[in-house]
This record gives structure tokens, sequence and C-alpha cells, in this order.
């Protein structure tokens, strides 16, 4: 048994073609490994064992979905409609429900894009903030509420595990001024595609998450429509009062001002 010297490894050399100190024979560039494969072995130990549970992690699909409609006010002798109120900044503040927003601004005013941040909430012993980016298309006949984006901000632990979910979530809102009773129309969607990453969760069948997994999300959107849309129509009735009582015409302005005299 031959005794060689490799990188400064005594090694014993008993065939031809070089080795390495483990007796392994060394890759190089015209090897027939792929060299992705030779990154992979040869990283660390931690990145390995992380890329593999990234890779086998389970995911769950959640859903949930709602329709519902309510009647809207008569708009009396002016011509109001929905989409007018829409083209106000009442009805833009009454479609992303601004009032239950701790703060919302602007992102592009070219496509409606809002940044909203909702009131904290207490999740273990952490304060965070869910954070929303909707974009709000209205036309003359519908208007779609899209959700662009969702993570959460505060703490640090938490903010990690917004890479963990994704959500999507559409609400297209319907009207008819000219039925005999004009009516709004919603069809809320929300899908969460959620990484199972946790255990006792990984030890389980996918379905065994989904399954309770869905039952709250419906009940979440059961709750949250009513509100939404009792919430739009207080607003839409008060742009209504004040669009009435809003004088429109020279006629209209000397007669408020006989009344105020």
């Amino acid at each position: 048994m031959d005794i060689g010297i490799h990188n400064g490894w005594r090694t014993s050399v008993t065939s031809q073609g070089p080795r390495n100190f483990l007796g392994l024979r060394r890759s190089y560039p015209n090897s027939n490994i792929n060299p992705r494969n030779r990154i992979q072995v040869g990283s660390n130990v931690h990145s390995g064992k992380r890329a593999m549970l990234i890779s086998s992690s389970k995911k769950a699909n959640l859903s949930a979905s709602r329709k519902q409609r309510i009647k809207l006010q008569n708009n009396g002798g002016k011509k109001l409609t929905f989409s007018d109120f829409l083209k106000h900044p009442s009805g833009m503040e009454a479609v992303i429900n601004a009032k239950a927003l701790q703060s919302y601004h602007v992102v592009d005013e070219n496509d409606n894009t809002y940044r909203c941040t909702l009131p904290k909430v207490q999740l273990m012993s952490f304060e965070v903030s869910p954070v929303l980016v909707l974009r709000v298309t209205p036309t003359q006949e519908d208007c779609t509420v899209e959700l662009l984006s969702c993570k959460l901000e505060g703490s640090e632990l938490l903010e990690n595990q917004s890479e963990n979910f994704s959500a999507i979530m559409t609400n297209c809102m319907t009207w008819n001024m000219e039925d005999p009773e004009p009516f709004l129309e919603v069809d809320v969607t929300l899908k969460v595609i959620l990484e199972i990453s946790t255990p006792p969760f990984t030890m389980l069948p996918v379905s065994a998450v989904e399954a309770p997994g869905n039952l709250v999300m419906q009940t979440l959107v059961d709750t949250l429509v009513p509100l939404l849309l009792q919430q739009l129509l207080k607003d839409y009735d008060e742009w209504i009062q004040n669009s009435n009582n809003t004088p429109t015409s020279i006629s209209d302005v000397l007669s408020m001002e006989d009344r105020l005299r």
C-alpha cells in the first residue's frame, strides 16, 4: 500500500485516480457528477437540513366564500348611484373599511392601491399589526377589491411567520339602481396557503389541518361580510343624506339663504 501526501494529509493510494483523505474520488470539472449535486453534498449540514425541511414541508390550502345582498336606500330626487358614491372619497374609504383601520395611505393613485394597517392584536406575548395592501377597481357596473399582500409587523419572530403563508382575497361588488328595490351584492372569496412546518402538525395528514382550518375561515368570512355590508350601507346612506342637503344650483343656494334669515 503506497503512502501519498495530498493537500497536507497522509493518504493511502490503492488504485488509480485522484482521491481525498476519506478515500473518496475527487470531483473535477469534467466529472459526470452534476455541479448542483456537489454543492448540496458539500454544503453546511445545518443549511442542508433546513433546505430539506423547506422542500419537504406540507402545504394546506384553506378557502372560504360568501355571497350576500342588501337593499340600498332610494336616493330620492337626485339621480345618485352607487358608482357615484365610489367616485367620492367617502366611497373609497367605505370600500376599504377605513373606520376599522388604524391607518391607511395611498400607495399608487393610478390603480387605487392602498396600504392598510389594522389595529394591533395580541398573539401570545407579542403585539403585531396586520398590514394589507388592497387594490380597488371601480367601474360603472361593479367594483372589485383585491388583496395583493398580507404580512405581520411588530414582532420579528412573528414577522418571519409571514413567509409561511400567502393569502388571496377578492370582493366583487355589484349593484342595480334600476330595480324597484335597489340592492348591493357582494361576493367574497378568501384563499390561504399555509406552510405546515411546526410539530406536531407536520406529523398529521394535510386534511387534518385543512378541515378545521376551512371551518375557521368560513366562520371568519360569515362574520365579517355582514359587518362590511352594514358599514357600507351606513356610509352610503350618510352620503346620500349629505348630498341631498347640499345645494346644487343657484336657486337651491338662494332658498337655503332664505331659510337661514
